[in-house]
This record gives structure tokens, sequence and C-alpha cells, in this order.
């Protein structure tokens, strides 16, 4: 295994704090400076609050998500995130989120033949400018590393170890009074190794709706489920905080910081 796919062998030995702010400022100057980084900040600041008081469904990646009535979800007419590589169902079914987000960069490596092509609107990390030029239905976001929750985008957010704490940031961002999770497993069979590290795909995927979505040698990440627990359970607090809502929705899995619900009851309810 190359060491520059373990994380913890990239941090450097001594901690230091200038060394650190100098890389941070010149990264973020470097992203500052980019006349892509206004465009997608005003179509950030158009977004503030436009979908206020309404309820938003998050379609995450786990071989749960293969049970969800797509019919239904697209009948009900709720505004829907897809993640990563969420084209990989459609040709199972003929729904189609509203928007997708992406911000790994070796997913957006390997997904970029698609972003490049869709007219569905995406929001994906600035790193995908390399990749996937822009275009009017793209906006790219800036990650931090301050471990906070952005209610407003604009400027930057943490992506706290998962794309799914993400969406749910643009959706608090949106103005969505009440979000539903569903395909969020929050389970992984893998290789042993660290949280984070780059390993090498098998021929077959067990962890997401589709047995081809990291398979056949490409690189992934492992996951950090504390981490993402982490940053899950902020989003909990700051929307309880501010009189919102997240669900649940799931079929089974292991994520129990919210509270459970149906996806039918939560398409059926009032906001």
């Amino acid at each position: 295994m190359n060491e520059q796919d373990i994380p913890i062998l990239r941090e450097r030995a001594v901690v230091n704090p200038y060394f650190k702010a100098a890389n941070l400022v010149l990264k973020r100057l470097s992203w500052d400076l980019n006349p892509e980084s206004w465009r997608s900040r005003a179509r950030l600041a158009a977004l503030k609050d436009c979908y206020k008081g309404q309820k938003a469904v998050i379609l995450c990646n786990g071989p749960s998500l293969l049970k969800t009535d797509f019919d239904a979800l697209a009948a009900s007419g709720i505004y829907t995130f897809g993640l990563n590589k969420i084209n990989l169902l459609f040709d199972k079914t003929a729904f189609r989120p509203s928007c997708i987000v992406a911000v790994n960069h070796l997913v957006i490596e390997q997904n970029a033949d698609f972003f490049n092509k869709t007219d569905i609107p995406l929001f994906l990390d600035s790193y995908a400018l390399k990749h996937v030029p822009r275009r009017p239905n793209i906006t790219y976001l800036k990650q931090t590393y301050h471990k906070v929750f952005a209610r407003d985008v604009r400027m930057s957010l943490y992506y706290g170890h998962t794309v799914t704490f993400v969406a749910i940031q643009l959706a608090f961002h949106m103005g969505f009074q009440k979000v539903a999770l569903i395909g969020c497993d929050h389970n992984f069979t893998h290789p042993k190794g660290l949280a984070n590290q780059t390993v090498v795909s098998g021929s077959h995927d067990p962890n997401h709706f589709d047995p081809n979505y990291f398979a056949g040698g490409v690189k992934w990440q492992l996951p950090d489920l504390f981490q993402s627990e982490v940053a899950y359970q902020m989003a909990r607090e700051v929307f309880e905080a501010f009189g919102r809502e997240i669900y649940n929705c799931t079929e089974g899995g292991k994520l129990e910081i919210y509270e459970r619900k149906s996806l039918s009851d939560f398409l059926s309810e009032r906001v």
C-alpha cells in the first residue's frame, strides 16, 4: 500500500500552526481569486431559503435504497438530493433527483463523464473544475476544515467525512423545514484498514445499491463512521435549535441518531 493512500502517514510529525495557517490561506486565496468562486457564490445566494418551509429527501447510496418506491417519491413532487454515483440507478427507474451532490475527489474523477453530460443541477467540490468544466447547471462548493455546521454555505462548508452531511447543510441553506434520509445504511463491509485510507476495490461492491459502484479495481476511501456520526449529531442539534427536523426513513441500517419514520409517512405528512 502506498503511503500516500494512508492519511495519517501524510501528517507532519511537528504541528506547526503557522505552516498550517499559511497553507490554508494560500489555498483559500487561490479559490477566492477564481472567477468561478464568485459565480458559484451568486448561485448559492439565490438558493438561500428559497424552499423555506418545504420538505426534502436525501438519497444515500446504501443497498437499502433499492427498497424505495421511486414512483411514489417522484409523484410526491418533493425536492430530492441524489449523491455521488446516483446515476447508476437510472437504468432501474425513471425517477431522477432534483440535484446531485458529490465532493469526494475519487468519485468526481470516476463519474466525470456523467457529470459532464447531465442537465441535472450539480453541487460539486471545487476540485471538480479539473475534470468537470463549468456549465450553467454546476455550482462548486469549497471545503473548510473547521468542524462546524454551515447554515449558510456560500463561503465554505465542512464535509464531515460523508457527502450526506454536505447535502444536509445544503438542505438547511435552502430553507427546508423537514429532511428525510433514505438508503443511509451506515454499515460497511470492507478490507481491513484505517478510516479514510484509500484502497483498491474488488470485483463486487456489497456496500452500495449497485455492485459496480466501487468495483473493478477503482480506488475508494474507507469510511470514517465515527466522524460521520459526529457530523450527523451536529446536524441534528442545529436543526432542532432552529425548529427543523431530520428523519431517518431508511429501511434497516445502523444509523440511530435521527428519529426513524417510514418514507410513506414522511411523504404524506404536512409540514
